[in-house]
Parts: C-alpha cells; structure tokens; sequence
C-alpha cells in the first residue's frame, strides 16, 4: 500500500489579527497565526505525515538529507525554528514543506536529481516556502478555521465519513501555493544555496528536469505541479537572477559525485512490495493477499488503504485494516456509528472468517449514502473491504462490490511472492556512449527515454568516458 493524501482541516486555533513583517521579504503583512502556533502546528502534523507517507529506511540517506538542510536553513532569515528534514518513501518527483520547519523530499526526486547542488536548490525553495511563512500567510487570508483541501483524493465529501482511514486526515493543511508564493520560493533557495556556496548555475537543470518529468507524465499531472503550480517563466526569471549576480558570488560548490553515491541503491518507482496491480488483481506480496477491483476503475494504491474509484467518480471501494481484532468486533464498531444502518451476518470466505453487511449511512448535511462492508481474517488481521456510494446509485453498485469482497484471497503464486523493487545504480561510463549504447551496454528494466529522464539529459547525449551515469537495475515484475 502506497501514500495517499487524505482530506484534512485545521481547527482549534487561537487566532489574533496582526500586521507582520515578513521575516525573509521584509515586507508588512496580515498574519493571524503566530510563530509558537505556526511551531506547534508543524510539530503536530509531523508525525502523522510520517505514519501515513513513511520514510525512505536508509538511514544513510536521511542524515545526509538532513545534514545538507541544516546547513540551508542555518543562514536563512528564520535559523532557530525547530527545522527537520526528512526523505519520504514515496516515488513521486516532489518536495514539500509545513509550517513550523519541516521540509519532506521524496525518493522521486532524489531519483531523478544529479548533483548535491541540485538539491540545495530543491530544499531551498522549500525551506523559502516556511521563511516567508507563506502557509500561514494564506491561513490568515482564507480563514483557517473553514478551508479544508483534498489532494489526490477524489471521493466526494458525503463519503468521507465512513471511509475508515480515508476520513483519518493527516492533521495537516496541505495548501497550494499561488505563482507569486512560487517566484519567491525560487528566488529564496537560489539566496539560501548560493550562501552555502553551491553553484546557483545548477537551479535552472531542476526546471528541466521537472519540465521533462511533466512531458514524460503525458497527461497526468506531476505530484511537484499538484502543490507547485509553475510561473510559466521560472526558468527565465532565475536565468535573470543568475546573469544579474556577481560571477564571485554565484558560488562553486556541485558536489555531483558526492551527491550520485548517496543516492546509489536508491529504490526507484512503486516498490512491488508494498503491493501493484498485474492482470486485473491488486496483489500484495509482504501481505500476501490479492483481491479483484472492478475493470475500468482506477486504482489508488496507498500505505493505509487501497481505493478503487468508478470511471464516473461516484463510487470508490475501499481495502485498509480497522483497529479491531476479530471481523465481528469491526462490524459492529461499524454499524454502531450515528447514522449508519443495517444488519452484518457472518460469512466464509475461500476458507476465510468474514462479516458482511449491506448499510445505508447519513452525513451531517443529511445526504444518504449506501454501501457494503465486509471484515475479513487473515493471517493475524483483520480487512475491511469498503463499497460506498450515493444511495440512488447503489443498485449499479451492488454487484461489483460482492465480487470485490469474495475474491479476497491468498497470495500463493512464488513469483509474485518473490518480486522486487527495482534500484539507481551509479556506474562509472567506460568510454564515450550515446544515451541509448548506455542503455544496450547497461541492460535493465525500463525504456532508453527513462533512462535519459533518470539523468535528465536528451536521449541523444553522449556520455564522456570516465562519468557518472545511472542506470536502473531489477528484474520486470510478474
């Protein structure tokens, strides 16, 4: 299971209207939120981040992650927040921050990034995103107390209630940030970087890098873009803020070598284990289990739940774990809930104790909504397998859903059991090559255009003899 990210609102603030400078703008601002608020919200959103999207286990990784952001942030405008920074495990090409200090880079990205100065960058656009306290500063403009945003969650909100771990939240308020919030976060890691004396020549091949991610996505939008949206002009303008600095102070530090060998290992794309869709089938092989979604819906993979969402959007079936211990004890905590109607009856799946039951359900604004929930026993836990959807359009539903259920089972097939994420391996290029006899010399799993993408070059380039390159290395999934 995969990250997800989950609705969430913030309440409970004790706001009072005052008018700040910006600490790394120097310009006058209305702020509602304080610095020891803004802390504390950091410092509790924090650890439901890492329980949900999880962290990258290299330890290696991390402190060097961490090492390098600490360097950033010790010259920003902001030193003595309680600054953390942390790789998630997650193989999205993004970065993000929150308020308070915490900054968060994926495995993606430091797939895809190709030298030391490269990331400084990266980090330090994040940590200009909590120096210019532009979190807050949108807090205090829309009225914290009532925004909520979801990202990357499509069920529609009379459905939340009764999604289980879907409805959870991370206790945190994701925002997107606006153009002018994104210019000044440019702006800003380019100062932070260049103080640490990296080469701020380095920025613009992040812009390419994403620029080329975007392309290679197609049509779906690059997680970066979901909390980024792009000026449309970031590469000239920081090409502008290159040209307009002084050559003796842009800085010299490109640490690419250092950089490459950090990240050697590093898992590259959805890690197998945490389970993958193949012929039809969500299978998991840690958890040794597969179950069937309905064909044509899209399935989400995320460490606390797998969500199927119907084509039209209305319907989504839910797989996570409840709290409680045995099938029974679930169903009942689920039928015990305001609102919720219907009656569960013990059932045998494959060999497998089960409860199941039809219910109807209604929210706070009084919409209906219906469903099937079933609990199943495997192997020492418990699975809820959620089907939901308006009431009117249950019927449609209904169907699906039990096939859904009933084809919950074991994972027996040894090659799937077996499969294995796919890693970066660094590797020093023997002689000149093309992108492509790097690919023919260097064999792996993915197409020659992903391996020009891991090293952000033109699939014509041609590496010098003596370079670092990286290639992906693992066997195709079964």
């Amino acid at each position: 299971m995969r990250p997800i990210l989950l609705p969430v609102c913030l309440a409970g603030l004790v706001l009072g209207a005052a008018c700040a400078v910006n600490p790394a703008t120097g310009q006058k601002e209305l702020v509602l939120v304080s610095e020891s608020q803004e802390i504390q919200m950091g410092l509790d959103a924090d650890p439901g981040i890492i329980t949900s999207l999880g962290l990258d286990p290299d330890s290696g990784r991390q402190r060097y992650v961490r090492a390098l952001g600490t360097r950033l942030a010790s010259t920003s405008e902001r030193p003595n927040l309680p600054w953390t920074f942390r790789v998630i495990d997650d193989p999205a090409v993004n970065a993000f921050a929150i308020p308070g200090g915490h900054v968060y880079v994926t495995r993606g990205i430091l797939a895809h990034l190709n030298s030391e100065a490269e990331l400084a960058g990266v980090m330090g656009h994040e940590i200009g995103h909590v120096t210019a306290r532009h979190s807050v500063t949108q807090m205090s403009q829309q009225q914290v107390a009532q925004l909520g945003l979801v990202l990357g969650s499509v069920i529609a909100p009379k459905l939340q209630r009764y999604a289980g771990a879907a409805s959870q939240g991370l206790g945190l308020l994701f925002l997107k940030f606006s153009r002018d919030d994104e210019s000044q976060a440019d702006y800003l890691g380019y100062r932070y970087m260049r103080r640490q004396h990296y080469d701020g020549r380095q920025m613009p091949q992040v812009f390419t890098l994403l620029d080329r991610v975007t392309q290679a996505s197609g049509s779906r939008v690059p997680d970066w873009l979901a909390t980024h949206p792009n000026p449309g002009n970031r590469l000239e303008a920081i090409n502008r803020d290159i040209a307009a600095t002084p050559k003796q102070s842009l800085g010299t530090l490109v640490n690419r070598e250092v950089y490459l060998r950090a990240i050697d290992g590093i898992v590259y794309g959805d890690n197998p284990r945490d389970g993958y869709v193949r012929n039809g089938e969500f299978v998991h092989p840690d958890l040794r289990f597969r179950i069937s979604f309905p064909a044509g819906w899209t399935v989400q993979n995320g460490r606390d739940a797998v969500q199927a969402i119907s084509p039209q959007q209305d319907a989504v079936l839910q797989l996570s774990v409840p709290s409680q211990p045995t099938p029974e004890q679930a169903a009942t905590a689920f039928f015990a809930q305001q609102g919720v109607s219907g009656t569960p009856a013990r059932v045998n799946l494959h060999g497998l104790p089960a409860t199941t039951g039809e219910f109807t359900a209604t929210d706070d604004q009084g919409a209906v909504v219906a469903g099937r929930v079933s609990y199943i026993a495997y192997e020492g836990s418990v699975y809820q397998v959620l089907a939901m959807t308006s009431q009117a359009g249950w019927p449609g539903v209904r169907d699906v859903a039990w096939r859904s259920t009933t084809s919950f089972d074991r994972l027996t097939d040894p090659a799937v059991l077996a499969a294995q994420p796919w890693h970066v391996q660094v590797v020093t290029v023997p002689r000149t090559m093309t992108v492509e006899e790097f690919a023919r010399t260097y064999p792996g799993p993915v197409p020659v255009a992903t391996v020009a993408l891991v090293n952000n070059v033109d699939p014509t380039y041609r590496f010098a003899a003596g370079s670092l390159a990286k290639r992906i290395v693992g066997d195709p999934l079964p």
